[in-house]
């Protein structure tokens, strides 16, 4: 059924546009953060300051935003958070002071990590079950287009005299056009065609929505009513095994990676900002064409398979061909070497710190090669989805490859790409759809909220021990660990999460209800029509 037509291609801009902000915020900071740098005289720790004050009002938006997207909607929340996100992106381009620039900064946080849950609950409802699928995973494509846009940004304005004003100026320009598609859609699914879909699945009750439509309490969320809680089991594992499959740090040392097989300063910084981006936005559309024909689940099982194979043969790899990975937090930006990154800063002695790309839940870090090993504090990689600019590899490089070590250095290399492309097309775009369909709508937004601040809080609690177990087992045996939790992911996907896909949300909610026993999901889906029956037939009764 769905939406009617006018209605289709708006609920696809708002997707799109609301991922382009979240992916252009994200990646800016990598971007402006060294102009900042000499601007303000900025320390380490005041840098980490700057950075992580994006994770905190993100990890706030996760705690009480969830309230806001049930009580006051899901379309006033993306409107609100817009002029939120305005509002702080003003204060980043207009500030003169590190106090207005964290400000602006967790302003910011706040307002893309409430639009991204109310974005993807927003569209989910309002569209029918042939194209929730994709018009919920254009979120996570635009997120990818968003990184290549404010890279593309932060290269054009380097050179240009307060290039980082206008680095934070434009991202008010996808928030704003999305505000405008919003206007001519409706607050919710009650007030489109798509709301028809559920009239025969509730047995004609539906007229009575004012009447019979049931109420949920945030502590509903773990009881067993309605099942409730295996719901909230689906959903935590999946944004849990999402961090502890370790992609983010992965990522943050892709540059250790690229500069042992031979990618040297400025080379390996275009490479891995240009061609891993390319990569993530080609698996995210690749994953848009097959989550409504495949299944989430399939698509769910492929990419985390991949990702343990590819993530532990970087470990292997790793065994046998050293690498060098210890991080440091770089105490004066005169201390970087040349990365003769084209186009260098203007503001620079030496061109600036090569960027590196960035998603949601896998920031990466400007990085560059330093010759003097300094001390790093754990603390400074507080937030794995914007891990700090001052973190950094050292020493002077990895030794030129041998013959022998060539063959393997070109296997991580494309291990390492392999692995961002799995994670692109598996966890990356279907945790948040399956989060949006598997929840009551009465409860919807808190529940997503509930599951999206142990997303954050994961994504912390990583990136913290992340430097603790380098120096007590070594990167190697991380990756090795990483590919075995990688694994009983998989055991997680196969047992736990259920097919959603061709289903309306009165389907899947029915399914999840007459389906107490969770680990038999993967084998009962054919089944899905009969269970609803039954139960139909015995509240009838």
């Amino acid at each position: 059924m769905g939406c009617p037509p006018p209605v289709l291609p708006l609920c696809a801009s708002v997707s799109l546009l609301g991922g382009l902000t979240f992916g252009y915020e994200l990646a800016v900071i990598s971007g402006a953060l060294l102009p900042l740098q000499l601007d303000f005289g900025l320390s380490c720790s005041q840098q980490e300051l700057l950075v992580g004050s994006l994770l905190l009002g993100a990890l706030l938006a996760s705690l009480g935003g969830g309230v806001l997207i049930d009580h006051y909607g899901r379309k006033r929340t993306i409107l609100g958070s817009n002029l939120v996100l305005v509002a702080g992106s003003l204060s980043l381009g207009l500030a003169g002071s590190l106090p207005w620039l964290v400000l602006g900064r967790s302003a910011v946080g706040f307002a893309i990590a409430l639009s991204s849950m109310a974005c993807c609950i927003y569209v989910s409802e309002l569209v029918g079950p042939r194209q929730r699928g994709v018009l919920v995973s254009l979120y996570e494509a635009g997120i990818t287009v968003g990184i290549l846009l404010s890279y593309a940004l932060n290269y054009a304005l380097a050179s240009a005299p307060w290039g980082w004003r206008h680095m934070f100026g434009w991202a008010a320009a996808p928030a704003l056009l999305q505000s405008l598609s919003l206007l001519f859609l409706p607050a919710g699914a009650e007030e489109t065609a798509g709301y028809k879909d559920l009239v025969p699945l509730q047995g004609g009750e539906a007229t009575k929505r004012g009447l019979g439509k049931p109420r949920y309490t945030f502590l509903d969320l773990f009881r067993a009513r309605d099942n409730m809680r295996g719901r909230t089991t689906v959903g935590l594992g999946l944004v849990l095994f999402q961090q502890l499959t370790g992609q983010p740090n992965v990522l943050c040392y892709a540059s250790t990676i690229f500069h042992s097989v031979g990618f040297h300063e400025g080379s390996s910084s275009v490479l891995a900002s240009v061609g891993l981006g390319v990569v993530k936005v080609a698996a995210t559309l690749t994953a848009m064409g097959l989550v409504d024909r495949a299944g989430r689940r399939v698509l769910l099982l492929a990419g985390c398979a991949l990702m343990a194979l590819t993530v532990s043969g970087i470990g292997l790899v790793s065994f046998v061909v050293p690498m060098d990975s210890g991080p440091s937090c770089l105490a004066m930006p005169n201390a970087t070497q040349k990365t003769g990154l084209p186009g260098g800063s203007a503001l620079l002695k030496d061109p600036s710190l090569p960027p590196m790309p960035t998603t949601r839940g896998d920031q990466w870090a400007p990085v560059s090669l330093t010759a003097k090993k300094t001390k790093f504090h754990p603390g400074a990689r507080a937030a794995t989805a914007t891990p700090l600019p001052a973190l950094s590899t050292t020493s002077s490089g990895p030794p030129d490859p041998t013959p022998g070590h060539t063959l393997l250095r070109w296997t991580a290399l494309v291990c390492l790409m392999a692995f961002v492309s799995a994670f692109s097309f598996g966890f990356g775009p279907v945790t948040w759809l399956v989060l949006s369909e598997i929840y009551p709508g009465e409860v919807r937004g808190r529940a997503f909220a509930f599951c999206n601040s142990f997303n954050w809080a994961a994504n912390l609690v990583i990136s913290l021990s992340f430097l603790d177990l380098i120096g007590a087992i070594g990167l190697s045996w991380i990756f090795l660990l990483y590919g075995l939790t990688t694994i009983l992911g998989l055991g997680f996907i196969y047992f736990f999460v259920p097919e959603t896909k061709g289903q309306s949300l009165a389907e899947i909610d029915q399914q999840f209800q007459s389906s107490r026993f969770l680990p038999s999901f993967g084998r009962r889906q054919n089944l899905a029509g009969v269970q609803y029956s039954r139960v139909k037939v015995s509240m009838a009764s």
